[in-house]
């Protein structure tokens, strides 16, 4: 609960200042200054009565007993104090209106956010009534402020409440309350989240306490930024003695900001600008523990995975295993017809997520598809779930070409949405996930290796089943493919590169780089223009990549189009030639493993994914 609460707490204060919150910002900077500037009714009456009380003692102060002695002097004392007090009442609903707007603000968007679709459906509203409804309010608050007599006609439902200056305040909250309806769409992952919950309809203690610490998250910049309005406002003498010209001022921009916003002004203005909060929002909101912890939101699935660990040389009970779900398109099935595993009660099931340029995967496929063949006939159902990792990875027919070039004939399930990643808790390429007949997760392995544990446990679950059957001799040796010492994946990704030793690296930016003479095993660095992506790295003028590596071959994604030179130990050893979308392009391919220093320098434009090893 702590771990969501502080994903949704950051993840609302990158939102706040994120490029989608600035068409607000002037609404907001504005709410605690001219809002509450102007006096109440009767006060300036009062100010000119004291002006002229005040005349009128100077006008007889030759004569002191009598000064003290007149009506005319207390007159003036008793309207000094009164206007003492105005001001007194003024400052504190001034004081007031930066909270009441961001309270509004905070109420808004979490009831909204987590009711508004049922709502919505139950009534039989349009699907965008709630956006009408904020531009509706920030209309009308404008009007207002330009208008006293339709800011009258607003605060009289407040008018019952004794406070004199709750109107105010409940036209600030209102105000608030239609701002927090129009910036919803601002967010991310934590935001789908909340509203996918929402629109289901399962609404839970950790779904609240996410989306009511996103509210609070997103207000607390916004709360700086009207109370630095209400400080200027204070501060500079303009907004003192032209309080009815900045009501003025303030009421129209709300208008036209309005207007913006139905006529999609402002995403223009978006789309315009870097998202300078893209790394930052990243690195917080699709983080390994954030996506863990939104994914086990909507049920309770999922949840017994976490009773297992990782390769465990033995079968323990992991709970029933989570539905194939979200899937886009089947492969390898008659008529393209979905697999559900409640049919498969009785069979052995492995689960194997994969992607098709991952080499790690490219490396355990022999091993699945050994299996397939060896045990189908005994009860083994192979079932390959492929979830991209690339945006090309997506496209049906690049994964149905690449599947039938690797001679997969098992059934395999599309799942570009990750919802089935998801829903298993996975995070890795590849993960293979045992299943027993009973339908319960007995084992799962995250990455390579393991091959002949994996095999053995099969063989137990299938005995398990089936205690009559007989099985083939195991198709693993007993020793498994050489990883020991080799070097990891390395992907070039500002969110998920490790075993940088260079330059900081400048999020969606060209940025020059300098090389460093010497790099840690395993390190990788960069050198020339490069432009570092979330996705890629994009080679610009004299870009290089160094690497230090173990390993027999190397790997690089590569894609664009141009000459990309490699050397090995300062030599240049081949010269590839990119041409089109991201493939998989081999660098090294030595007969033994050894350490060397790798240096790649791709022409300009030419973008690179990953690196990968054998």
């Amino acid at each position: 609960m702590l771990t969501l609460i502080l994903i949704g707490l950051l993840g609302g204060l990158i939102t706040a200042v994120s490029p989608c919150i600035l068409p607000v910002l002037p609404v907001v900077f504005l709410a605690g200054g001219p809002g509450g500037q102007e006096p109440p009714p009767g006060g300036a009456r009062r100010a000119k009565a004291r002006g002229r009380a005040a005349g009128a003692s100077g006008r007889t102060s030759g004569a002191v007993a009598t000064v003290e002695a007149s009506p005319g002097a207390g007159a003036a004392a008793d309207l000094d104090a009164d206007a003492e007090a105005d001001a007194r009442r003024v400052r504190r609903a001034r004081n007031r209106r930066p909270y009441a707007v961001v309270a509004g603000l905070v109420v808004s968007f979490s009831f909204f956010a987590l009711l508004g679709v049922t709502l919505i459906s139950a009534l039989g509203l349009p699907d965008d009534i709630l956006r009408y409804v904020g531009l509706t309010l920030l209309v009308l608050i404008g009007l207002g402020l330009v208008f006293p007599r339709v800011e009258s006609l607003l605060e009289r439902p407040f008018a019952r409440i004794p406070q004199r200056q709750v109107g105010r305040e409940g036209s600030a909250f209102a105000l608030g309350a239609g701002l927090g309806l129009l910036y919803v769409p601002c967010a991310g992952p934590v935001l789908a989240a909340i509203t996918v919950a929402g629109a289901r309809g399962r609404i839970s203690v950790d779904i609240v306490a996410l989306t009511v610490s996103f509210a609070v998250g997103t207000a607390i910049p916004l709360l700086a930024f009207a109370l630095a309005g209400r400080r200027v406002s204070e501060r500079v003498a303009a907004f003192r003695t032209r309080a009815r010209g900045l009501r003025i001022a303030a009421g129209t921009v709300m208008i036209v900001l309005a207007a913006a916003l139905a006529f999609d002004v402002t995403a223009a203005i978006q789309r315009s600008l870097p998202d300078y909060t893209a790394s930052a929002r990243r690195g917080i909101e699709d983080s390994d523990t954030a996506r863990q912890k939104l994914s086990g939101l909507y049920g309770k699935e999922n949840k017994e995975l976490s009773r297992c660990e990782d390769g465990v040389d033995e079968l323990r009970s992991c709970g029933r295993a989570p539905s194939l779900k979200g899937i886009t398109k089947w492969l390898n099935t008659p008529q393209g017809r979905p697999v559900r595993l409640e049919a498969l009660r009785g069979k052995v099931v492995l689960i194997d997520f994969w992607t098709y340029s991952c080499v790690n995967c490219q490396r355990s496929l022999p091993h699945i598809k050994a299996w397939d063949r060896a045990y189908r006939d005994a009860g083994l159902r192979v079932i390959g779930v492929h979830s991209p990792e690339f945006a090309f990875e997506k496209n049906a027919s690049n994964v149905a070409d690449q599947t039938r070039k690797m001679g997969i004939d098992y059934p395999v399930a599309l799942d570009n949405k990750l919802a089935t990643w998801d829903n298993y808790r996975n995070r890795y390429w590849p993960a293979k996930y045992l299943v027993d007949s009973a339908g319960t997760v007995r084992y799962f392995r995250f990455g390579e290796g393991k091959y002949e544990q994996t095999e053995g446990l099969i063989r137990d679950l299938l005995r398990q089943a089936d205690p009559g059957v007989r099985l083939p001799a195991a198709t693993t040796g007993r020793a498994d493919e050489l990883t020991e010492g080799r070097t990891p994946e390395t992907y070039l990704s500002t969110h998920r590169i490790d075993r940088y030793a260079g330059d900081p690296l400048a999020a969606d930016t060209p940025k020059r780089y300098r090389l460093p003479t010497d790099l840690p095993r395993d390190a990788v660095a960069l050198g020339g223009t490069w432009t570092a992506g979330y996705e890629h790295f994009t080679a610009g003028r004299g870009a290089r990549i160094a690497l230090d590596y173990r390993a027999r071959k190397v790997h690089l994604v590569l894609a664009g189009q141009g000459p990309v030179e490699v050397l090995v130990g300062g030599k240049l050893t081949r010269t590839i030639q990119v041409d089109g979308t991201p493939t998989l392009h081999t660098l090294v391919d030595d007969d033994d493993a050894h350490r060397a220093r790798l240096e790649v320098r791709p022409a300009p434009g030419i973008e690179a994914y990953a690196f990968t090893f054998g």
